[in-house]
């Protein structure tokens, strides 16, 4: 299954491909899969980075046949000519790529273009001759989606995930694609028989920063003060500072203090997770918690002036923040 179907195509009967959106491991890695497709096995993979290996380099590789084949596969990666940052010196250059992509049926070759950018510069008459040319696809993925995109993807390579390992491999890596596709490479290499199970999970992927502090204030609020303490003083250990703690602390606090919030505004659990783009999983727990709004409302004030005192240097010690979370 080509991963590109996963999101949304304009043309996806059209080899020639534009993958553009901010997040450049995801871009590259949904590019190499696509490149890797068995409709372009026979074909020889070019790859011309712009930034580095210049315009000139890539307008000889749309140019020139390749030695060893009639066809190849042509990856462009960081392609400034689609952005408003073009210095003028490459107008000449800027012609010949208008002149190449204005005639796409003519070229043998297959060009696949992995534009990172948040913007590009859609003005710019290059850039609606690619856009309206090109396969352009949008890798988008909103929080609330990480968990099925991720899921889709480990499918399409021929993998599969217990529900229950997925969700640990959601969460260790702090719903974040770009962290999650590094660890299933991990795993892929780890796993038997393209099974990829919770015990592997457990074993391949460790806790992250962030659910490491969570577990901090989790047993904390479950007023299990001894391993919390414990779990703070290897942090500390580890040389993670209150600031970084207290920031953490804010976060999950806030979510708690909004989704108990929501559902007494008479929100549902999927509207709540709509609504604040978060990971379904962190709204289920949210909402499972006993604790009163008006206790979360004083621990996020408190840890608030916490970090305030930190930062104004007014706290050194680590005991403040240790006697913080004594008193939740």
């Amino acid at each position: 299954m080509n991963l590109l179907s996963l999101f949304k195509n304009t043309n996806n009967n059209n080899p020639h491909t534009l993958i553009w959106g901010d997040d450049d491991f995801l871009n590259d890695y949904l590019a190499r899969s696509y490149v890797k497709d068995e409709r372009f096995a026979s074909l020889d993979h070019v790859i011309v980075d712009c930034e580095n290996d210049g315009l000139d380099e890539l307008i000889a590789a749309l140019t020139e046949s390749s030695l060893f084949s009639n066809q190849k596969i042509i990856t462009v990666k960081q392609p400034f000519f689609l952005t408003t940052k073009v210095a003028k010196k490459y107008q000449k250059q800027l012609k010949q790529l208008q002149d190449i992509f204005s005639h796409l049926k003519e070229l043998e070759d297959v060009v696949v273009i992995v534009a990172s950018y948040e913007k590009i510069d859609r003005r710019k008459k290059l850039t609606k001759t690619i856009m309206g040319s090109f396969n352009v696809v949008e890798p988008l993925v909103r929080p609330y989606e990480v968990a099925a995109i991720a899921k889709a993807l480990i499918k399409a390579e021929g993998y599969t995930i217990s529900q229950s390992a997925l969700q640990i491999l959601v969460e260790r890596s702090d719903q974040v694609m770009d962290t999650i596709l590094s660890n299933y490479e991990k795993l892929k290499m780890a796993c038997v028989d393209k099974k990829i199970t919770e015990e592997a999970v457990k074993t391949n992927v460790d806790l992250s920063l962030a659910q490491n502090i969570f577990a901090i204030l989790e047993a904390a609020l479950n007023h299990n003060y001894q391993e919390a303490i414990i779990r703070l003083n290897d942090q500390l250990r580890e040389g993670t500072n209150a600031i970084q703690l207290l920031a953490v602390f804010e976060n999950q606090i806030e979510l708690l203090l909004v989704v108990k919030i929501l559902a007494k505004r008479g929100r549902s659990e999927p509207q709540i997770v709509k609504e604040l783009g978060v990971h379904p999983y962190r709204v289920k727990l949210a909402l499972r918690s006993r604790i009163q709004i008006n206790k979360l409302e004083n621990l996020l004030a408190e840890a608030i002036k916490l970090e305030y005192n930190y930062k104004n240097g007014n706290y050194h010690d680590d005991n403040f923040i240790k006697m913080y979370i004594l008193n939740v």
